[in-house]
């Protein structure tokens, strides 16, 4: 067990991490309780696309190598895209719905299929965690969802940040896209920098009761590339503001920059003895008028999107994140409309094939009889589906069912007509991580 579990410190007197830093010479810009342990919540999914990545590059499996939908998979808390058992998903759009979605049953997908258990995978996450010098992070789950022994600190995510730019640059876009569709269903990135900050080209958000809010996110300008990452902020929109403020300052030219203490580099920073401080009272307490959510200050899966709305669909957001100042207020604008991701089940799909099933996709009804009608067609539970009593909620197909595919990939991502890889062996049922279910959804 790591000593950071050792409590030896009191909880910081503000519930923040803060880190800034320059992603090519890993110089520290800015520190605040950065090397105080905390709970990651889903910016875990960021060593699980490592992890996934170094698979790839290891020729262990390929983007169009298809994995199963387990049990274990469907019985995750949401977000979830709600795929039912024995759905099998190509890596590529696993990671896609991963990163966009935050969809925590394919995390378990992609680690049942690549380490054969949500335990063996964890494992491996830890033990490259540490290999990186991530010294303080201890995983137990590939998608955060709460568990006493996943741990990390803003130090950390940074040096994780740092390793995915310069290991796999050539995979970038997974990292940045805007928005996936899925069937007539739009999923904006819950990341709400990604086209709306300038420069903004990554990476992932997180929240759970005990973390907070958190972000990584990185931005380049000029040449110049930032890692900015925040913990524990009170909301979504109170974390992308702050994350933009921080790459704002970075960005900007001080002349008296020299003048000012080095804080050093980045794996420099010393890791402080303590608990991660639980936040859960104060972030998801009952003066809160609703549950707060990962995707709270994000509208792109609203009914407003299946209808084609795009100007609600980022009203929302526009209105969430403008910062308070005046200095701040057009940090984050509007950027209107964005051109989603079309992602599917099944094997990969030429990009004929793609056409077709989301030409057939949005020609369907949306009344729920059409919804029913479209399912039975695709097979495919909608982005997001909750089970409840074997249905799913949207109103689309049992969970039981098999999607087939639905459509496209993303320029950059696995070859549209490749021969998709075998399907992975079906791994052995691993038992549940210890995921406790204080908090709600990430």
């Amino acid at each position: 067990m790591l000593a950071i579990f050792a409590a030896a410190m009191p909880a910081p007197a503000r519930a923040e991490s803060l880190i800034l830093i320059d992603a090519d010479s890993g110089k520290v810009l800015r520190a605040e309780n950065a090397t105080y342990p905390w709970y990651p919540a889903s910016v875990t999914k960021l060593m699980t696309l490592y992890m996934t990545l170094s698979a790839i590059r290891d020729h262990r499996i390929t983007p169009d190598t298809l994995f199963t939908v387990s049990a274990n998979a469907v019985a995750q808390s949401p977000t979830k895209m709600g795929f039912g058992v024995g759905t099998q998903v190509t890596v590529d759009n696993a990671l896609k719905m991963m990163m966009v979605k935050s969809a925590n049953d394919m995390a378990v997908l992609l680690a049942e299929g690549i380490g054969g258990s949500i335990d063996g995978f964890a494992e491996e996450m830890t033990n490259t965690a540490h290999h990186l010098g991530m010294s303080q992070t201890n995983y137990v789950n590939p998608n955060g969802l709460p568990a006493d022994g996943q741990i990390t600190s803003a130090r950390d995510l940074a040096i994780l940040a740092r390793a995915l730019i310069r290991e796999f640059p050539e995979y970038s876009f997974y990292w940045h896209i805007p928005a996936i569709k899925f069937g007539r269903r739009v999923v904006r990135n819950y990341n709400p920098l990604i086209g709306r900050y300038p420069g903004a080209d990554g990476m992932k958000t997180g929240f759970i009761c005990a973390s907070g809010f958190n972000l990584v996110a990185t931005a380049t300008r000029d040449n110049k590339r930032l890692i900015a990452v925040v913990l524990g902020a009170p909301s979504g929109a109170s974390r992308a503001v702050k994350a933009a403020e921080m790459l704002e300052s970075g960005f900007a030219q001080n002349p008296l920059a020299w003048l000012t203490p080095s804080l050093g580099t980045v794996d420099q920073l010393q890791p402080i003895d303590a608990a991660p401080p639980n936040l859960k009272d104060q972030i998801c307490g009952g003066h809160r008028k609703r549950p707060p959510a990962e995707d709270e200050d994000a509208d792109a899966d609203a009914s407003a999107s299946a209808a084609g709305d795009s100007s609600a669909q980022f009203s929302f957001l526009l209105s969430a994140l403008r910062a308070p100042t005046p200095q701040n207020a057009n940090l984050l604008s509007d950027s209107g409309p964005v051109i989603p991701v079309v992602v599917y089940t099944g094997p990969t799909r030429t990009a004929a094939e793609v056409a077709k099933l989301s030409a057939m996709a949005e020609a369907a009804p949306v009344s729920k009889k059409g919804k029913r009608k479209l399912a039975a067609k695709t097979g495919g539970a909608g982005a997001g589906a909750k089970h409840d009593g074997g249905k799913a909620a949207d109103g689309n197909a049992k969970p039981g069912a098999s999607p087939a595919a639905l459509a496209t990939s993303q320029a950059g991502g696995s070859s549209a007509g490749a021969n998709p890889a075998p399907a992975a062996k079906t791994p052995a049922k691993p038992r549940p991580a210890g995921a406790a279910a204080a908090s709600p959804a990430q």
